[in-house]
């Protein structure tokens, strides 16, 4: 699989990344074969990074892959990466927090040291604004969450520290120019593309201002997430976890169903995956795009994707007029 330069890090990262999240449900399961068949394939087709959260299945997402990859023999090449989630009573004991989610992380994973540990808060002007959100004051104050990054990071725990790209455009831009990140990680697909492009005529949903230009122009690495917006790119029914969920809920994927229905009656013969992962493969500034896979050949259509390459831009433009037009 081709790989891109992970901002400044150093790394060489796959253009799609192996995502671990609910929304596919197979790694925040019970234990299965089909979960070591899955990561051997993806690794054997070039994937190099997993991404999970201690928060994914209560646990789960972390405790299988870490099961998955102890049975492969701790492939060499593979990078972890997991995410802290602070709720709102713990922000009285940041730093403890931080640690104990850290270290129990790596437990699950059966490692010593993860690639990245990112916040996975979203960020807004003031705290919880929205679902368990984080001011600029709780990230940035000298015993806010970076520092407790940083200390574990110092310790050898985890080698880089990145940002989840949700909330506010402001909160988050202030957040981002601190230059306390090394990656992002934020919204970015053809129903909602507001995190590179300006936001469309009307659009009401989530603006994430376009802040994907500043981690550029700081040489931060860049995950998209949402490629396939929840599955509605896909024509997909909704996964158990949008009924359930505060973040991307059930409301949110029957509008994104819609712009999606549009944006299939432009593509001839091109498959809506193909259309969705090459759209954000096109814009430079993404690192690689964190995909949830179910099954091996949604690697190899991931892969398929890659070798196309971008989009022509008069493709794209025509798909976002269609979308949201």
């Amino acid at each position: 699989m081709i790989r891109r330069q992970l901002g400044k890090t150093g790394i060489e990262v796959s253009a799609c990344c192996f995502g671990c999240g609910p929304i596919p449900e197979l790694m925040t399961g019970e234990p299965t074969a089909g979960q070591q068949a899955l990561v051997e394939h993806a690794i054997g087709q070039g994937i190099n990074w997993f991404d999970t959260a201690a928060s994914y299945g209560e646990g789960s997402s972390e405790r299988n892959l870490g099961s998955v990859l102890k049975q492969l023999g701790h492939p060499a090449g593979i990078h972890l990466a997991t995410k802290v989630r602070l709720m709102p009573g713990e922000l009285g004991d940041i730093a403890g927090t931080v640690r104990r989610s850290v270290e129990q992380s790596l437990e699950a994973l059966g490692v010593e040291r993860v690639t990245l540990l990112q916040l996975h808060n979203a960020v807004t002007s003031r705290r919880e604004e929205e679902p368990t959100s984080v001011s600029p004051a709780d990230v940035l104050h000298p015993e806010g969450i970076l520092a407790a990054m940083q200390v574990l990071r110092e310790e050898g725990l985890v080698e880089h520290l990145g940002l989840t790209g949700l909330g506010q455009a402001g909160a988050l831009r202030e957040v981002i120019q601190s230059g306390g990140f090394a990656t992002i990680q934020t919204p970015y697909n053809l129903v909602n593309p507001t995190a590179c492009r300006p936001s469309p005529a009307g659009f009401e949903e989530a603006d994430y201002g376009q802040v994907l230009e500043d981690c550029g122009e700081l040489g931060m690495g860049v995950f998209a997430i949402r490629v396939f917006a929840g599955g509605a790119l896909l024509d997909q029914p909704p996964a158990q976890h949008t009924y359930k969920t505060r973040f991307f809920p059930l409301d949110l994927y029957q509008r994104d169903l819609a712009r999606a229905s549009r944006i299939a009656g432009q593509l001839d013969e091109m498959a809506p995956d193909q259309a969705a992962l090459r759209f954000v493969l096109s814009q430079p500034l993404v690192s690689s795009a964190i995909v949830g896979f179910r099954q091996p050949l949604h690697v190899d259509r991931a892969l398929l994707a890659c070798e196309k390459g971008a989009l022509d831009e008069p493709l794209i433009e025509q798909l976002l007029e269609a979308a949201h037009g």
